[in-house]
């Protein structure tokens, strides 16, 4: 049976476009599994992963659970708030001690970028990156390509623009490296100040004008204004932003052509997007939360072979 070349998920740079294949054909199974009456299975029946959140999260904590419950895995779930970590221990103290309870797999989100590698060098377990700081976001890089697969049968020479707050999205980064690496073309658009000094060195290109962006794109994945992560004011209101960057299904339906919409959510509802947008029939939002518990089981199922 093939098997992935790296035996942590830490991000997408690490992946060849092989894994990425692998990954997507595993998903292709699971998402007939979770389709069925009986949508469970015993591939992780023997293994313990726990779920170590360090900072807020809805959707991504419930596919990976979720995934988990589906592949028969014994699940521990872990968050930060009204733990030991309050009153100052140490990140490896705490994975260690989750670890000492004989646990397999480490699914982690921490703000800080790096966390998940850190560990990965210190600790036995498999580790899978649930996001870190501004850095990466590999397993929704994997969904959003898997959905836009799904949809248009490959990614060869599409062309795809990731619309809003670039600057801060660990979900922007990791979708760079997984488009490209499946051989799409990547445009970034948004306010001058949300765009990183760096990012033509990835091989994107850049675009200020929505409406351009989305005349060139077949598919636009728009990401959320990240507020929580904005020190100071990148510009002056959403109101604003929402009148040059915000999409509205009037503009989708002035283009020329058919494209599909992306979300990784949480919506800003009226602000990156409308709801008659976002609930139109080029959105494909829904369809990502479904495939993001598929594409999860693959991870989880291929990284526990690694180890048999």
């Amino acid at each position: 049976m093939p098997s992935l070349s790296v035996r942590h998920l830490l991000g997408i740079k690490d992946l060849t476009r092989e894994d990425i294949e692998l990954i997507f054909e595993t998903a292709d199974t699971f998402k007939e599994v979770i389709n069925r009456p009986i949508k469970k299975v015993p591939s992780l029946r023997d293994i313990t992963i726990a779920n170590v959140f360090f900072e807020n999260s809805t959707r991504t904590r419930l596919s990976f659970e979720l995934a988990e419950k589906r592949l028969s895995a014994d699940v521990v779930n872990f968050s930060s708030s009204g733990s030991s970590v309050k009153k100052g221990e140490t990140l490896l103290d705490t994975v260690n001690n989750i670890l000492a309870m004989k646990v397999d797999m480490i699914v982690m989100r921490h703000s800080s970028p790096g966390a998940p590698h850190y560990l990965s060098k210190h600790i036995k377990a498999n580790v899978v990156n649930a996001g870190d700081g501004t850095h990466e976001h590999p397993t929704q890089a994997l969904l959003d390509a898997f959905s836009i697969r799904e949809k248009l049968g490959s990614l060869e020479g599409k062309k795809i623009a990731i619309i809003g707050d670039i600057l801060h999205s660990r979900v922007a980064l990791s979708n760079i490296f997984c488009l490209q690496k499946l051989g799409a073309e990547v445009m970034v658009c948004g306010p001058i100040t949300l765009i990183p000094k760096y990012i033509q060195e990835l091989g994107v290109k850049v675009e200020y004008d929505v409406r351009k962006a989305l005349q060139w794109c077949d598919v636009a994945n728009v990401l959320r204004i990240q507020l929580e992560r904005q020190q100071i004011k990148y510009f002056p209101s959403l109101r604003e932003y929402s009148l040059y960057y915000g999409i509205d299904k009037a503009l989708l339906d002035s283009l020329n052509k058919e494209i599909i919409l992306m979300h990784p959510g949480p919506i800003n509802r009226g602000v990156e997007l409308t709801s008659d947008a976002a609930d139109s029939q080029h959105s494909i939002i829904l369809q990502q939360v479904e495939n993001g518990v598929s594409v999860r089981m693959a991870v989880l199922f291929l990284l526990a072979q690694m180890n048999q």
